[in-house]
């Protein structure tokens, strides 16, 4: 795929899972938000290692959101 498509696709994704988050919509806001991470919106030829720390944090931060997304859908479903 070519990155401007990802690109596009990404901020999509990313954009409903706000409105999801915004909605109070956990469920969805995870799976949009997570499946984003999927769509690399940086250039797919560059490895992890070479990327600059801003667009690694970027993605760290979504995958953090993510995964506290998962444990607050986890503790809503026991209790």
């Amino acid at each position: 795929m070519k990155t401007k498509f990802n690109r596009y696709i990404y901020v999509a994704l990313v954009v409903l899972g706000i409105i999801y988050l915004i909605e109070k919509s956990t469920g969805q806001a995870l799976i949009y938000l997570g499946i984003a991470l999927a769509f690399d919106p940086f250039s797919p030829e560059q490895t992890w290692t070479d990327r600059p720390s801003w667009q690694k944090a970027t993605l760290l931060i979504q995958l953090a959101i993510v995964f506290g997304l998962v444990f607050i859908e986890i503790f809503n479903a026991r209790f």
